[in-house]
């Protein structure tokens, strides 16, 4: 998904553009000191930044411009032009800024400015989400006097990584069973699996990141309660950390199939996980994937990549139909089946034995590999021990806060009132959790920003499929289909009471975009609804 490096288009803009040529509003893609990069005029201004969003790599002159701000057309990052700032996920990386002249109705870029280096750092090979640069600086001390993080995910991440961008200057203690935390979660059933991304692409910072930005991360270190009254979190070790601000970021646990044989069904949530089912691949021909929804399509995807026969079984008539409608559900299912899989739709397993897999009607399928992926439970022992307002997930109010003063949750453990479907949600999706983090280092630091963010996700099938989608419905009353569904060209937009709430595309990146612009500013005229949850003293 990362373009070549190497590729340089459009002029070279050290050698200048006559002004006359160029539109108020233009993204021109060019290039400087042999790197691409974007020259911009949002009148009076103009900016130079790098062309690649720092997250995958995609071109940014085909993005959206708002205001002064930069939006990506393949994840919807967001960068700011006059100094480059990733302002929200998914990118955590800064764009590079060059200076830029205006002389004689010529503009031209004049230099790239040093944004210095993290110690330690050295090379960043292609592919790796390693910042070029350290966020931390020495501002005056503002916020609590300590912040504890219970997750190393993308919600736990991003907030470590905002605060040091906020100017946060106390302790940050990050705390994760996985050894391997923090790590680009969504790569794991779609690239790494398939084997086209080796497993240093993974790690979303190297350790050195941490070190540099004064972050300690106890990796393979379990919070065991949270006592809320005294403040403190109690770890496996025996250790203990106090907090100022906590946040719950614990994730999600795959639900597990209680069948005969049940235990040599494999789950994929984790980087071990995925080394786990890699590691069973060798001599393996037959693969039975149970679930069709979208982590077990990306595994059946990327398990036919590595040369496997592949079976589906799914209780859906038709993958995805529930999220995505009858007609990208058929495509999903067209698209997999002429890549060589078999669907068992309508259907559900009642034992693995051996390599067998039995069905509920009595089919019997071979299998030398079984992955479950019928989705997650959200991780809420801890939450619950602490008694803290549970609601399928993590109750929190709009500013991502629980019921205990000072205790915040995100991702997938946390369920928030949204402004825009004016109900509470709990959404599973990398970029919503990464956001939310975000938002929550930033309400630790006194701001109260209501977290009122558009969900978006996208799905990768093979090389040929890339869903992008954006807003959350979970009912509809119709779909409106634009271009050909069949043809991989689409928008299909998801009708709630004559408005469209959401929209899916395929090969439509702008207008996916362009629709979470519009939805972003639809939401901004709606009034605020009151907080629903107040925090209370402990």
């Amino acid at each position: 998904m990362t373009e070549n490096s190497d590729e340089l288009i459009g002029p070279d803009l050290t050698q200048g553009i006559e002004i006359s040529t160029i539109r108020p509003g233009q993204l021109i893609a060019g290039h400087a000191f042999g790197e691409p990069v974007l020259l911009v005029h949002v009148e009076p201004n103009w900016f130079a930044v790098g062309r690649k969003c720092t997250h995958y790599g995609a071109p940014l002159d085909q993005g959206v411009l708002v205001s002064e701000t930069l939006r990506c057309p393949w994840h919807h990052a967001c960068f700011e032009l006059h100094n480059g700032a990733a302002l929200c996920a998914p990118a955590l990386n800064d764009l590079p800024v060059y200076d830029v002249a205006v002389e004689n109705n010529v503009v031209r870029v004049t230099r790239k400015r040093d944004p210095g280096r993290v110690k330690g750092e050295g090379h960043r090979p292609r592919g790796s989400r390693a910042p070029d640069h350290v966020l931390f600086d020495a501002s005056p001390a503002t916020g609590p006097k300590s912040v504890v993080i219970i997750g190393a995910g993308a919600a736990g991440n991003a907030c470590a990584e905002m605060l040091r961008r906020e100017s946060y200057r106390g302790p940050i203690t990050v705390i994760d069973p996985d050894p391997d935390a923090p790590y680009d979660r969504p790569n794991l059933s779609k690239d790494y699996l398939a084997g086209n991304a080796p497993e240093e692409w993974l790690p979303l910072h190297p350790r050195e990141f941490f070190d540099a930005q004064r972050i300690e991360m106890l990796s393979g270190v379990e919070a065991k309660a949270i006592d809320v009254k005294s403040r403190t979190v109690q770890l496996s070790d025996g250790n203990s950390r106090e907090y100022g601000c906590l946040l719950i970021a614990t994730g999600a646990a795959p639900i597990r199939l209680e069948v005969p044989g049940g235990e040599q069904i494999l789950y994929l949530r984790t980087l071990r996980d995925c080394r786990a089912i890699i590691e069973r691949l060798g001599g393996a021909r037959t693969a039975v994937v149970i679930g069709g929804s979208f982590i077990g399509l990306e595994v059946a995807a990327s398990l036919i990549k590595r040369g496997l026969s592949v079976s589906v079984v799914a209780q859906e008539t038709l993958p995805l139909e529930g999220v995505l409608g009858t007609e990208l559900g058929t495509l999903i299912r067209n698209v997999h089946q002429q890549e060589g899989v078999s669907f068992y739709l309508g259907r559900k397993i009642t034992a693995v034995e051996g390599k067998t897999v039995l069905l509920d009607e009595g089919t019997r399928l071979t299998a030398d590999l079984v992955v479950g992926g019928i989705g997650v439970r959200p991780n809420m022992q801890l939450a619950e021990s602490a008694g803290l307002i549970l609601d399928n997930g993590l109750a929190v109010n709009e500013f991502l806060e629980t019921s205990a003063s000072g205790v915040f949750a995100a991702g997938d453990v946390a369920r928030w009132p949204d402004a825009y479907s004016e109900t509470r949600l709990r959404i599973e999706h990398w970029v919503v959790a990464e956001r939310q983090g975000q938002a929550v280092a930033r309400n630790m630091l006194g701001r109260r920003e209501r977290f009122r963010d558009i969900p978006y996700f996208w799905s990768a099938h093979y090389d040929k499929l890339t869903i992008r989608y954006t807003g959350h419905v979970e009912r509809w009353d119709k779909t409106r289909i634009e271009g050909d569904v069949m043809k991989m060209d689409c928008a299909v937009s998801y009708i709630v009471r004559g408005e469209p709430r959401a929209m899916a595309t395929i090969n439509r990146d702008r207008k996916n975009l362009e629709t979470e612009v519009t939805l972003e500013t639809e939401l901004l005229l709606k009034a605020p609804p009151p907080v629903t949850i107040e925090a209370t003293e402990t």
